[in-house]
């Protein structure tokens, strides 16, 4: 039984890991709170590491476009100095291995659609995304150079945008989907005529259901000992536009979708190529959008 230590295991993703975890390996799992353990500071990290046979390093700052643009500097230094202090912690107490998640914001604002991982260094992020993506980006320099100084044993995934029971639905800091869910859900409920949404709608996304994310992280922590950037998602791409109509039927709402265009749409098109993943791997997506986004509007109806 190996001791498992996740960061952010609290969290949306880190609830549904630590879940697959514990069916796969019992309870031998360490998850820190954020309140308890900042790891923003070395000395904590040292700490916590201390016995820990694999890593998985899910804590992050991070939130949609409207909290990126008021926020650059803080999501900058949270993301890049808790991972910088995971990898070194790791290095000092001899961690065997650790997982690090990154994000699709690192890309090239204007990638070639189907990202491929090869195509990560040749362009800068998206500049809404910038701070964050370019921040998680550095986490994979590092643990080259200390793969290569050290031997220390690290592996590096890029997901695409998740969303899925447990999702932050706080419009201070929700990504689209679970914005979306929130507006129709309570338009429908108060009887507004129209909806507001951000952007042209032209902007196009892939969304990653959150259990398929927390399966591919635990299959590359068991299986994966290369350290080159693998993307996990679910392979499609859908306008922002038809998203927000999908998610409106679902619901049931009835009303007028508005389009702010004042607003900023983001990075342009998303879509990542997963073919890496499936042969290093053996990964696949299996839950279907509209089954995900089913289960997603119903838990939000559940929970609100």
């Amino acid at each position: 039984m190996k001791k498992v230590l996740v960061t952010g295991g609290a969290g949306f993703l880190g609830s549904h890991v630590v879940s697959h975890l514990r069916k796969r390996r019992g309870n031998n799992i360490v998850v820190p709170r954020q309140k308890q353990v900042d790891l923003r500071i070395l000395n904590n990290c040292l700490k916590i590491t201390r016995k820990i046979d694999l890593v998985i390093h899910l804590a992050g700052n991070v939130g949609g476009i409207g909290y990126n643009q008021a926020n650059p500097g803080t999501l900058f230094y949270d993301n890049l100095m808790m991972g910088v202090n995971l990898i070194e912690a790791c290095r000092f107490n001899s961690v065997k291995k650790i997982v690090i998640v990154g994000t699709i914001c690192s890309y090239p604002k204007y990638t070639p659609v189907p990202f491929k991982e090869s195509d990560l260094w040749n362009g800068y992020p998206e500049e809404t995304n910038a701070p964050y993506g370019v921040a998680k980006k550095a986490l994979l320099v590092m643990a080259q150079a200390y793969k290569q100084q050290y031997g220390l044993n690290s592996v590096y995934l890029l997901p695409v945008n998740l969303y899925g029971p447990g999702d932050h639905f706080d419009p201070k800091v929700s990504h689209v989907i679970p914005a979306l869910i929130k507006k129709f859900v309570e338009a429908k409920k108060t009887g507004e005529k129209q909806v507001t949404v951000w952007g042209t709608g032209k902007a196009t996304r892939e969304f990653f259901y959150v259990d398929d994310a927390a399966r591919a992280i635990v299959l590359a922590a068991e299986k994966l000992n290369i350290l080159e950037p693998v993307n996990i998602g679910a392979g499609f791409e859908i306008s922002v536009k038809a998203l927000a109509n999908l998610i409106k039927n679902l619901v049931g709402y009835k009303g007028k979708i508005v389009w702010d265009t004042s607003k900023p749409d983001g990075q342009p098109r998303r879509m990542l190529d997963t073919s890496k993943a499936r042969k290093l791997f053996g990964f696949q997506a299996k839950t279907g959008f509209e089954e995900g986004l089913t289960k997603t509007i119903s838990w939000y109806k559940k929970t609100q």
